[in-house]
């Protein structure tokens, strides 16, 4: 019974030159609302683009990146941005990048947590990062309300970036290791739906169907080919702009540099035994060793 349930309880607010969490305590849910979630770089456009398809039946040039905002995201501020989600009339798809504990979870919303293995999350946010221009320093570091230090701009050398990422937890961005444990520890929740990032890229349809039937959306199979289509790589960096935030003007190369390239183990040319070794020492130490396990393989287990 939900009545049994113990649904996660807000217990900290994140702030810092991205995040204003407190945004959530005044976000009105509605019974179908879905929100997408990840740490960084594992997945989130892709899965905006999948339920954008599911729910909208294949139409394409949808606006992706404004009906699915990232609301945390203190760009716009929430002053801003609150009042345009509630004009929204189409069931709404938020992202958010909040550990649990910063987030008020709600037992009417559906809930998608995706997760990649935090090597590949490295090299990913580190082009995202090392391809932002001047606008996106300015945006984030001179917008008025700035808590913490500003972004800086990357090291000249990914492998020294990894190992500041690994030291520091999730430098320069915000900690790595408590989001995944945190979800990955509400994920028998019945509005709670757990993706790997392989499992998407080894079986996408049937990801998608799988997602499709959490979130209650019927199948026109008439359109599952171009629903399917819509939300390959390929397609999606070849119509990429409305779907990243402004079009992609905060990166160099655009909205095409935004979406990259969707792969996998990159590191494996750069990172050195020792570097792979403490990685996974750290991801079994954080998480334990089903959850480390799950990150790396995306295996579930029984």
């Amino acid at each position: 019974m939900a009545d049994d349930i113990q649904w996660p309880v807000k217990t900290r607010e994140m702030h810092n030159n991205h995040f204003d969490s407190t945004v959530w305590n005044d976000f009105p849910f509605r019974d179908d609302d879905i929100i997408i979630a990840t740490n960084l770089k594992s997945g989130t456009t892709w899965v905006q683009q999948i339920v954008s398809q599911l729910l909208f039946n294949g139409e394409e040039g949808l606006p992706v990146a404004d009906m699915s905002p990232w609301l945390d995201l203190r760009i716009p501020p929430k002053e801003v941005k609150l009042p345009e989600v509630e004009k929204q009339t189409h069931r709404r798809f938020l992202k958010t990048h909040l550990p649990i504990d910063a987030l008020v979870y709600s037992p009417k919303a559906k809930y998608i947590y995706i997760a990649r293995d935090g090597r590949d999350v490295v090299w990913s946010s580190y082009n995202h990062h090392a391809s932002a221009n001047d606008l996106w320093y300015e945006a984030l570091n001179e917008t008025p309300g700035l808590v913490g230090p500003p972004m800086e701009r990357p090291v000249d050398d990914v492998r020294q970036y990894f190992l500041d990422w690994l030291e520091k937890d999730g430098y320069p961005w915000w900690p790595f290791w408590e989001s995944i444990k945190q979800w990955w520890d509400i994920r028998h929740l019945p509005n709670m739906y757990l993706l790997h990032f392989q499992n998407l890229l080894d079986d996408m349809e049937g990801e998608m169907r799988s997602i499709a039937a959490y979130l209650d959306i019927p199948i026109d199979e008439s359109k599952w080919d171009d629903i399917v289509e819509h939300c390959t790589f390929k397609y999606m960096k070849a119509n990429a702009t409305p779907s990243v935030p402004l079009g992609g003007v905060f990166w160099d190369g655009g909205a095409e540099q935004f979406v990259y390239r969707g792969t996998n183990r990159r590191w494996e040319e750069t990172l050195t035994e020792e570097d792979v070794r403490r990685y996974l020492e750290t991801a079994e130490k954080e998480l334990g060793p089903e959850c480390a396990h799950w990150l790396r393989t995306g295996e579930k287990p029984d």
